[in-house]
């Protein structure tokens, strides 16, 4: 089963990070790209722990819908999203926040299975690890971008510490 592992360093508190990262609405500004939307469940604000949100988003040339619920959750220090109904056969998302000399490295291990058996896995190779990872790391830019720039101040759902 394919294993994305990416560390990111940033210049702000780990509480600030940590609720960066559940935001829905910068989500929905990370994956601009893909014209993803939140369409049901938590549509925006902080995801909290056993909540859902189904995403609609552009992958590929076609639209897709993707429902994830949070099953792990312990403020400031890590959550954990899984699929529950969507185009994988499985997917894992953890997110864990550790302080670093006053940074925060955000680490996230993202573990996924593709659909179709055996094409899902040449489809993998060829394309799916390098676009995951891709997505992945666009995102995580623009949480370093709006926690360093103080662009955070502007979404209405997050804490003003």
């Amino acid at each position: 089963m394919p294993q994305i592992v990416l560390k990111t360093e940033i210049d702000a508190p780990k509480s600030l990070v940590f609720d960066l990262c559940r935001n829905i609405d910068l989500h929905k500004i990370s994956a601009s790209q893909t014209g993803e939307s939140a369409v049901a469940g938590r549509t925006t604000g902080l995801i909290e722990l056993n909540e859902t949100v189904t995403w609609k988003a552009r992958h590929f040339g076609m639209m897709q819908t993707l429902t994830s619920r949070i099953t792990e959750l312990r403020y400031p220090d890590f959550f954990t999203d899984e699929m529950v109904k969507g185009p994988f056969r499985f997917f894992r998302h953890e997110h864990i926040f550790e302080d670093a000399a006053q940074r925060t490295i955000m680490t996230d291990l993202f573990e996924y299975e593709a659909p179709f058996g055996w094409l899902g896995r040449i489809a993998d190779q060829l394309f799916l690890e390098r676009y995951m990872t891709r997505f992945l790391s666009r995102r995580n830019r623009v949480i370093l971008e709006f926690a360093e720039s103080g662009q955070w101040k502007e979404l209405p759902s997050v804490k003003k510490t």
